[in-house]
């Protein structure tokens, strides 16, 4: 697997590069979200959801763990951080492989119910406004997704 990174330099410029990565997204596809508290993980989904049209406002699903937006495609932002070391199944089948864009924070904590192919993103802080997005894309259509939208 080729791992491609890029640096954004700004809040804005993270939500920017999430919107480009929003309008290659079709339904069903996966997109896993790492990164440190206060990375910008939310920050991430919510370029996504502005590529998708999405018009309510965006923000953690900590407490609620899946939250449901309407946009050109539905949009499923999930932060399963509170499923750590739980069996608890939330119906994550009917999600991601649904008709929508299923986003996952902290995805590793339910790694078993992941697709095998998906789009991982790593985001790290570089200093206070940078982040460095490492992307890990595991299947071709994956693949060819980072291709086209690194270029």
């Amino acid at each position: 697997m080729t791992v491609h990174k890029i640096k954004t330099h700004s809040h804005e410029e993270t939500i920017q590069f999430a919107e480009r990565l929003a309008i290659l997204l079709r339904p069903g596809d996966v997109v896993t979200l790492e990164g440190d508290l206060g990375t910008g993980k939310t920050t991430f989904t919510k370029g996504i959801a502005n590529g998708l049209g999405v018009k309510r406002n965006v923000n953690s699903p900590t407490f609620t763990i899946v939250k449901e937006y309407e946009g050109e495609l539905p949009l499923y932002h999930m932060d399963v951080y509170r499923l750590e070391d739980s069996d608890e199944d939330i119906g994550f089948d009917e999600y991601f492989y649904g008709d929508g864009i299923s986003i996952v924070e902290w995805a590793t904590f339910i790694e078993d119910y992941l697709p095998a192919e998906r789009l991982d993103i790593k985001i790290s802080y570089l200093d206070e406004r940078s982040r460095l997005l490492a992307f890990f894309p595991i299947g071709t259509h994956y693949e060819e997704m980072i291709s086209e939208l690194l270029g």
